[in-house]
């Protein structure tokens, strides 16, 4: 059996902003230290063996803060950034005019092929998310990998685990620094291959480090 853990980053200064990232970056904020403190905590209990990390600076961030207490040199992957979200990136989510709306829904509602103008499809993002558990089978035997990734790129990664099309209703919140695992399992009474063990678990964070659930 393999185990992947999966993370979100923490907290940013355009998470509470309120504005898209996407592939573009902000820094964490001091909540956002502080939540990937307390998954430190959690994680060094877990045998983590290696930490992959989206190429962007608020995962390079939070990698390098769970890397204390895991005693782990972090690596970089590209294929766990964030969706690219086009003409959307930047701009405060509040300020959409109703047809840059329409556009941002398209990533949310299920639509077939949903993409941003000038941004990446939910297809294109799930086929690279999942190359990149997949390759994870290939580490050495015993080895627990920690993938630190991004909210939409993460939930890409589950549904396609759980066998749901990479457009599909964007319904499970996952906040930051929230914990999930999947695993590669031969149950007589699961579908063989990845499964979801658990996903969006924050209860290693105390009331204080919640982020906000708008964000």
């Amino acid at each position: 059996m393999t185990q992947v853990y999966l993370i979100r980053h923490g907290e940013t200064e355009w998470n509470v902003a309120r504005r898209i990232q996407g592939q573009t970056d902000s820094n964490l904020t001091e909540s956002g230290e502080n939540q990937a403190r307390q998954a430190g905590n959690r994680l060094k209990h877990l045998g983590i063996t290696h930490i992959i990390a989206s190429d962007l600076g608020r995962t390079r961030r939070t990698a390098a803060l769970l890397a204390e207490y895991c005693h782990i040199e972090p690596t970089y992957d590209a294929r766990l950034r964030e969706l690219n979200m086009g003409i959307l990136e930047q701009r405060h989510i509040d300020t959409l005019t109703p047809e840059e709306e329409q556009h941002r829904q398209l990533i949310l509602d299920g639509t077939p092929g949903g993409r941003i103008p000038e941004g990446e499809s939910l297809t294109e993002l799930s086929a690279r998310m999942r190359a990149v558990l997949d390759e994870c089978k290939n580490l050495p035997a015993g080895s627990k990998a920690l993938l630190v990734s991004h909210g939409i790129a993460l939930g890409s990664l589950l549904s396609n685990v759980l066998g749901l099309p990479p457009y599909a209703e964007r319904r499970l919140r996952l906040r930051n620094c929230s914990l999930s695992l999947v695993e590669s399992q031969n149950s007589p009474w699961l579908a063989p291959g990845w499964i979801v063990e658990f996903a969006g678990d924050t209860q290693h964070l105390n009331a204080e480090a919640l982020d906000e659930i708008q964000r």
